[in-house]
């Protein structure tokens, strides 16, 4: 094959996933060599940023050969046939090392794939290694006993966000073009804030879950994070479809995601826009940046009012099915188990400890008021095509704070007070994408939350790839490396 032309090594590692796939397929450049250039690109600044927590350069090489050899052979590839890809380390990798984050799975080698790691390897893609994440993604700052603090890659002093910090620092870093993340309150569309890419966090069921001990759980989702529109919806399409050992995975789309991203249209969309959704205190410096977003949908001909859904009991009914979920997952070890109790952070076992105080009519009254909150949602988006919010209220704040103990002023009350912009939309099931939007005075990103109708991924990619084209971020790189 022949060598990468014009590009070096650095530009190479930061050109888009959808370009690299045709320069695969045309065969200007080799996955071997792509693969070097990237994983030589993470040993220089991995240390710095600490994004990546495992890494696999043999597993990864021998994959890139055999695409390779298939290459030459002239054999139709997948979707991601000779792409780079991470996985975050919560989702269970053949072979891997998969911590979750915790001292208790410090060495745990799992013997069998997750069905979202099935499928990337089915489509070609080949896995780097596993990026960092809170313990059991209970947090919305990455950092954990076994491999420490994920730092931003713009300024490292800073935070990355959470849950899916080490995937969003790995694709703003340009150790990664693709990286996996998961979402049950933010995690993929705040670290995606901080960090200045894309985190979409797609319909409940658009990407099955498998194994999984909550089979009908729709509130935690797996999700892409990319630099660009096309790479997210390019990497969407490798991982979504139905899967019959899922009971709430969705059909496939008729139309692949990557062909609407590659066919923006804006024009003539109703637009809400909402400052902080009426839950929180928002930071003036995100608004006067993310507002901005305001004007570039109206100059693509767009209409925007400023309106939101309502929103009354959200953090309640967030937190309270969060205490259920945590109860359902890991109560059991938590109750049985010494080691346990011991070394698992009181994030994850505070959220266990409400749980278990719940009454059976507190969780009644979640559930009832959750769908109460989609009724008000779902009758706010027969009026309107997207909702527009800040991402995140703040900037990313210093990587060694756990979270935000206020906001403009104002003391948050509860670790998860500050994400309920994101955590909000988690309760009514919408499809939901933050996009970079501006920059603070000292040079860290804020996002835009785009928030899409019900089962709208279509609609949401199309949208958001118009904004793309009309305030493009991707050729901003970090001073990292």
């Amino acid at each position: 094959m022949s060598a990468k032309g014009n590009l070096s090594a650095e530009d190479l590692c930061f050109t888009p996933a959808v370009e690299l796939r045709e320069m695969l397929r045309k065969k200007a450049i080799s996955p071997v060599e792509l693969i070097k250039a990237f994983l030589e690109r993470i040993e220089r600044v991995n240390p710095a940023i600490n994004a990546y927590c495992t890494l696999v350069p043999d597993m990864a090489l021998e994959a890139a050969r055999k695409a390779e050899s298939a290459i030459m052979q002239g054999k139709e590839g997948g979707l991601l046939a000779g792409i780079p890809v991470s996985i975050k380390d919560v989702v269970p990798t053949a072979g891997i090392r998969t911590t979750y984050g915790s001292k208790l799975y410090e060495n745990f080698v799992p013997a069998e794939d997750e069905l979202l790691v099935e499928r990337v390897k089915k489509e070609g893609g080949i896995i780097l290694g596993k990026t960092n994440t809170p313990e059991f993604a209970a947090g919305a700052s990455t950092f954990n006993q076994v491999f420490g603090i994920t730092r931003n890659p713009w300024n490292t002093a800073y935070t990355v966000g959470g849950s899916s910090g080490g995937a969003a620092a790995s694709v703003a870093a340009g150790i990664g073009p693709l990286a996996s993340g998961s979402d049950l309150g933010g995690s993929l569309r705040v670290p995606a804030s901080f960090c200045g890419v894309i985190g979409l966090r797609p319909s409940p069921g658009r990407i099955p879950h498998y194994p999984n001990l909550l089979h009908w759980d729709d509130l935690s989702v797996q999700g892409p994070i990319a630099r660009t529109i096309p790479d997210t919806a390019l990497f969407l399409d490798a991982m979504s479809g139905p899967d019959g050992r899922s009971p709430v995975s969705l059909p496939g789309e008729a139309t692949p995601f990557l062909q609407a991203a590659q066919n923006p249209e804006a024009r003539n969309l109703k637009i809400a826009w909402s400052d902080n959704l009426n839950l929180m205190p928002v930071d003036p410096a995100v608004l006067k940046e993310a507002r901005k977003a305001i004007d570039v949908f109206r100059g693509l001909g767009c209409e925007v009012t400023e309106d939101c859904p309502d929103f009354s009991g959200a953090k309640e009914t967030a937190l309270t099915l969060r205490g259920v979920r945590f109860v359902a997952v890991y109560g059991e070890q938590y109750q049985n188990d010494p080691e346990f109790r011991r070394w698992v952070n009181p994030l994850v076992t505070g959220n266990i400890e409400q749980g278990l105080k719940l009454s059976a009519q507190e969780i009644a009254w979640a559930h009832r008021q959750r769908s109460e909150i989609w009724t008000k949602a779902k009758n706010f988006f027969d009026k309107y095509d997207l909702l527009l919010t800040p991402t995140a209220p703040i900037p990313p704040f210093i990587a060694e704070m756990k979270f935000p103990t206020e906001i403009a002023g104002k003391p948050m009350e509860h670790y998860l007070d500050w994400a309920m912009l994101t955590y909000a939309i988690t309760m009514t099931g919408h499809p939901a994408i933050s996009v970079p939007c501006g920059w603070t005075e000292n040079g860290l990103p804020i996002g835009v939350q785009i928030v899409g109708r019900h089962h709208g991924e279509t609609a949401l990619l199309k949208a958001a790839a118009a904004y793309e084209q009309a305030a493009p971020w991707a050729d901003k790189r970090p001073p990292v490396g």
